[in-house]
């Protein structure tokens, strides 16, 4: 495909325009995965009379509050499917979209602290190499060898017994990533309006026509949902129910250190995952608040625990100092994997329930949502998850791959 011409207007990254009065397709949510949906929208399916609302600024919900891993290490052939197809996409987006957003392959691993977490990884890794991604299963010595400062010592309270490894798993710049989609959306003319709460829908019978909003009403062809946390909450106004909760879910980083930390080390029993940024900063994660909210921020004792396990397990990191919490919203769904697909209203399309996998399957995400949306059909890879797998019991459950306590 020949990369559309970018705007000329050298201080800013995109336009702010006005709505009109009304688009082909309203995308509410202007984080990654509403982003990605525009940009597909037009480059695969040639529809640029679009405009992607967000009641805030671009990208300010949890595209800018995550952890920015990338892996396709899931354990169920329709997860594998998408988040695969989302990894090759990320493989080749940075020159697609001629932006550097410091995508990094360092690979991740999976940390084995009891004999469960082994023979769970031992299968996952069998089915991964199945579906065709890389994965490997490591002992205690091959992981001290990918990552030297983990404490692979058997003296420890939960010893490693291994890990589960893929090596084209890493990390990207998740505001960079975000700036990236907006700026090529943009140069197609899809318009990305900020500061534009949706308060209600414009119904035609059963149908959608279009949504109120803080900036007046704006006709639309068909609406699509991706408000993450926020999903449940825009299906209420919509007339229909969704099968989602949402949680805090924080993190924190430390301030800048010496590059130390090779890889990504994710452990579900401890809990806590860490990488280290490009810049220098660790970025720590944790399980999600018990709690239902929608507060971008935490808890104390979530902090608490993930730093006690952060050190147990990486000594070196004990006189770090932290820079700054934050909090994000996820909406997660009883078995753990997002829904695509079309609603009980006309015209009305979700995208929602990724949990804490939203970052990683931003490209996948946006291309199977754009397809479903254009199309009025679902794209093989999001077929599985749809709507109505919650009333047939046909669910996908990733509650151990997720790797983050849901």
């Amino acid at each position: 495909m020949t990369s559309q011409p970018l705007p000329e207007h050298p201080d800013f990254l995109w336009r702010n325009p006005e709505p009109r009065p009304s688009y082909d397709v309203v995308i509410v949510g202007a984080g990654g995965h509403g982003l990605a949906t525009a940009y597909y929208l037009a480059r695969n399916h040639g529809i640029t009379n679009v405009a992607v609302l967000e009641k805030g600024w671009l990208a300010g919900g949890n595209m800018a509050r995550n952890t920015t891993i990338i892996r396709s290490n899931y354990l169920w052939d329709e997860s594998a499917a998408i988040y695969e197809h989302a990894l090759k996409l990320w493989e080749g987006l940075p020159d697609e979209l001629d932006y550097d957003f410091l995508f990094s392959q360092r690979g991740v691993l999976n940390l084995a602290h009891t004999l469960q977490d082994v023979r769970e990884g031992v299968r996952r890794v069998g089915a991964n190499r199945l579906n065709g991604v890389d994965a490997q299963w490591l002992t205690p010595d091959e992981v001290a060898e990918v990552c030297p400062i983990l404490n692979v010592s058997p003296r420890t309270r939960y010893p490693v017994l291994g890990a589960t490894f893929q090596p084209r798993a890493g990390i990207a710049k998740h505001d960079h990533v975000a700036w990236a989609l907006a700026r090529r959306a943009d140069a197609m003319g899809v318009d990305l309006i900020q500061g534009c709460e949706v308060t209600g829908f414009v119904k035609d019978g059963d149908r959608v026509v279009g949504v109120e909003t803080s900036r007046g009403r704006i006709r639309a062809g068909r609406v699509g949902l991706a408000a993450a946390g926020h999903s449940s909450v825009l299906a209420e106004l919509a007339g229909f129910r969704l099968p989602v909760q949402s949680h805090p879910l924080q993190a924190l980083v430390s301030e800048l250190h010496e590059p130390v930390h090779p890889t990504v080390v994710m452990s579900n029993h401890v809990h806590v995952y860490v990488s280290q940024a490009h810049k220098g900063e660790l970025v720590l994660g944790a399980g999600v608040d018990s709690y239902n909210g929608y507060g971008q921020r935490g808890s104390f004792h979530v902090i608490e625990q993930q730093m006690a396990a952060a050190v147990e397990l990486f000594p070196v990191f004990a006189r770090a100092h932290v820079l700054r919490t934050w909090g994000g919203i996820v909406d997660v769904t009883p078995d753990a994997s997002p829904v695509i697909g079309t609603t009980p209203v006309e015209n009305l399309y979700v995208n929602c329930g990724w949990g804490t996998g939203g970052f990683k399957a931003t490209p996948a995400a946006g291309w199977t949502f754009a397809h479903t949306i254009a199309t009025g059909e679902p794209h093989p890879l999001n077929a599985p998850f749809a709507l109505e797998r919650f009333a047939t019991g046909a669910l996908i459950d990733e509650h151990g791959a997720a790797a983050v306590a849901h």
